[in-house]
């Protein structure tokens, strides 16, 4: 079985993914991560500038040799692995996120992890998040939600992640711009554009807390599992 999260950023994707997989154990991929995983590695071998200008031909040299993994902490916390490195918080930051939606465009990244994330389904019950799963990674997915929530409560959950990991000096503002923005990147990308599967259950969860999310996914997972 596999369940298709899509939405826009900071709409509770990941942390609902995490608690279906712990609930119906299935296993879970963070494909968000996986970009914020390239992204950080452009940064530091210098795929791409402080410009945001892209050096396609180091990119395109070095990508099939990048090393990008998951493993679970003694915590049972979902940990992203960069060429054997823990990159959890490296990948949660600011200066990844003005740069992901860039690396995240380029057709060249995205068929390589959407082949990876589809191989790594293969023979297994799994829930995914991102923002073409049900549309491009998984477009037979036995459900689609698609998730989406306020600007302002967007912000400030994000805010709220990356203080926690350590970001301090970000604004409201600043977050707020970058989010919108990050909103309007993926759906104008030609290359698996961020939109809503024609069969996917929409989702705002502006107004509902985490709890009453869970619990309503859970019931629309059970009901797929007995049909």
């Amino acid at each position: 079985m596999v369940i298709a999260i899509d939405g826009y950023s900071s709409t509770g994707k990941s942390s609902l993914a995490k608690r279906l997989a712990n609930q119906f154990r299935f296993l879970y991929v963070d494909t968000g991560a996986m970009y914020r995983m390239v992204a950080l590695k452009a940064l530091r071998e210098g795929w791409i500038n402080s410009k945001n200008e892209i050096n396609y031909k180091l990119l395109e040299k070095n990508l099939p040799s990048l090393n990008i993994g998951f493993r679970r902490s003694s915590d049972g916390k979902n940990m992203a692995f960069l060429d054997g490195e823990i990159v959890e918080k490296d990948i949660r930051t600011m200066e990844i996120n003005d740069i992901v939606s860039k690396i995240s465009s380029l057709s060249i990244v995205r068929s390589q992890l959407v082949a990876q994330q589809q191989k790594i389904a293969v023979g297994k019950d799994l829930v995914m998040d991102g923002r073409d799963i049900g549309t491009v990674v998984f477009p037979n997915a036995d459900l689609k939600i698609f998730m989406q929530a306020e600007a302002d409560i967007r912000t400030d959950r994000r805010l709220l992640e990356l203080r926690s990991n350590g970001n301090l000096n970000v604004s409201f503002e600043e977050v707020k711009a970058n989010l919108i923005q990050r909103d309007l990147d993926d759906q104008a990308r030609s290359d698996s554009p961020l939109q809503k599967a024609s069969d996917a259950v929409v989702l705002d969860n502006s107004e509902k807390s985490a709890e009453e999310v869970f619990k309503l996914v859970s019931s629309w997972v059970l009901e797929k599992i007995n049909a």
